[in-house]
């Protein structure tokens, strides 16, 4: 079950916050539901970062340094260091998620 009925006055545990949100995002069944959901549950501005965040990755992938990022974006160089670090030292998500979509 997706979601469970808390009492009123019942603590909810925030550890199982991410877990419901993945299975949220895991019954999205096309691009345009997840554009509705996205633009749902984010703010415009929450959704301009990620967007932007995600931006930074692809750039990062095709092999632009840093500093072209940051001007192409218009964006300080520490923003795009997270992301830079995360393709680095990260769990590979990045890399493996960039193959699928863009072959």
């Amino acid at each position: 079950m997706l979601f469970k009925k808390k009492k009123i006055g019942q603590k909810v545990s925030k550890k199982n916050f991410l877990i419901e949100l993945i299975e949220v995002f895991s019954k999205v069944e096309n691009p345009q539901e997840m554009k509705q959901l996205l633009k749902a549950i984010l703010t415009p501005e929450e959704l301009d970062q990620i967007k932007k965040r995600w931006q930074i990755i692809k750039l990062l992938q095709y092999k632009y340094t840093q500093r072209e990022v940051a001007k192409m974006l218009q964006i300080s160089t520490a923003k795009v260091n997270r992301g830079s670090k995360e393709i680095k030292y990260g769990s590979g998500i990045f890399q493996k998620i960039f193959k699928r979509i863009y072959k």
